[in-house]
């Protein structure tokens, strides 16, 4: 049977996310952003109502089991522009196959040099792709679900927010290559922000970023004996 106070938290989390969108729109600055706003203020109301995890999520978890419609709606543009797939699949590609790699390896070598815990490590394995994929490879590979969205959730948001000042700092004009980036280190939130900056931007970014989520499901069997 279902408690009041997990129908509480499950309103409560809908009606934060929509008002801290409403602020974004009002004042579009990133440290406004619902993903950084809503969730921060849940924790402290779970931190002052001494509610626990488990019961924020016993009702809650239903919105992250929507993620995965959400994801697959990112593809449905990709039709649209498969002229621009066909012309760049090489370069997609390579950069996907570079940035997961990449990934992997630098939270294997940093897990184990600040001698993070094993189940730590291979929860972080996943943490650049998006959540549905993270949340389906996370245990193939020894790994906790729902660390692998915690750490989905922080990576999404700081490739968005390292992404934009990069894009500034460094001026970089091909959609391609700003699509390409932000689906493949900010996943979802930066597929968001790509759609918002350009239609082609978007595409890119949603390509690459399920591209990268599809290859770590098919390579995670080998990837926890590598492990």
């Amino acid at each position: 049977m279902l408690s009041l106070s997990a129908l509480v938290w499950l309103l409560l989390t809908v009606i934060l996310y929509a008002g801290a969108r409403m602020l974004y729109r009002r004042y579009p600055r990133t440290w406004l952003s619902p993903l950084i706003v809503a969730p921060l203020l849940l924790i402290v109301l779970l931190l002052v109502t001494g509610s626990s995890y488990k019961e924020y999520n016993s009702l809650s978890h239903w919105l992250s089991a929507m993620l995965g419609p959400a994801t697959i709606a990112f593809a449905l543009p990709i039709y649209e522009y498969r002229g621009v797939i066909r012309r760049h699949w090489l370069s997609l590609s390579a950069g996907v196959l570079a940035g997961m790699i990449t990934a992997v390896l630098s939270t294997v070598i940093l897990s184990r040099l600040f001698g993070l815990p094993v189940l730590i490590e291979r929860s972080l394995a996943v943490r650049s792709i998006s959540t549905p994929f993270a949340l389906a490879a996370a245990p193939e590979l020894g790994g906790q679900a729902d660390l692998a969205a915690i750490f989905v959730v922080i990576t999404g948001l700081g490739g968005m927010i390292i992404g934009e000042l990069l894009l500034l700092r460094f001026n970089v004009r091909s959609a391609l290559a700003r699509g390409a980036m932000f689906g493949a280190g900010a996943h979802a939130v930066g597929t968001v922000t790509a759609h918002r900056r350009d239609p082609e931007e978007g595409v890119i970014s949603s390509l690459t970023m399920i591209i990268a989520g599809i290859l770590m499901l098919l390579t995670s069997p080998w990837l926890a004996g590598f492990f």
